[in-house]
């Protein structure tokens, strides 16, 4: 039963997720099922590391939870921003920057091609700061912050993608050959 638990949290991650797109945005009971949702992001890969219970499959599957809940934090907080136009076409490109990645992954390895590298980890926890960090910050500088790292992850998981020779989902990051 232990070694289920890491999917087990995914999964309600992924429908937390689904639940934010009912609830008053920062509302408090938005804020507990979004920080639920955070928390259950990073202790899935932890207790599935500590039980030896990872997977392609888990890791996959946390990938796709991730997805979601990012899709519809943008689904959510968007609309109600009122984001300048560059600041739109920044996040349109890292969009497209990603399903390049995906694509790529999706030609050379025949599966969606999720890697879990340390920028895209910080960038997940940025993401997942947005509404705290905006709280403290102002939009612009807030949102550039995180597009920044988003930019970079999203350019390094390309890069890595289109090099591999093989799917790798852990790699820390790139390694540039001298």
């Amino acid at each position: 039963m232990t070694r289920h638990i890491p999917n087990i949290l995914t999964v309600m991650r992924m429908i937390g997720s689904l639940c934010l797109l009912f609830l008053e945005p920062l509302s408090g009971l938005f804020l507990v099922v979004y920080t639920l949702c955070g928390a259950s992001d990073a202790l899935d890969g932890y207790i599935a590391r500590k039980t030896k219970s990872a997977s392609e499959a888990g890791a996959s599957l946390d990938s796709m939870a991730d997805f979601l809940f990012i899709g519809v934090l943008l689904l959510v907080f968007l609309p109600l921003l009122h984001l300048p136009v560059w600041l739109i076409y920044w996040i349109a490109g890292i969009a497209v920057l990603r399903g390049a990645s995906l694509l790529t992954g999706w030609l050379r390895y025949r599966t969606l091609a999720f890697i879990h590298t340390y920028a895209n980890k910080a960038t997940g926890l940025l993401l997942f700061g947005f509404p705290f960090l905006y709280s403290l910050l102002e939009l612009t500088i807030t949102s550039s912050i995180i597009c920044g790292f988003a930019s970079l992850s999203a350019i390094e998981e390309l890069t890595i993608n289109l090099t591999s020779k093989e799917l790798s989902r852990n790699v820390r990051g790139y390694h540039w050959k001298s």
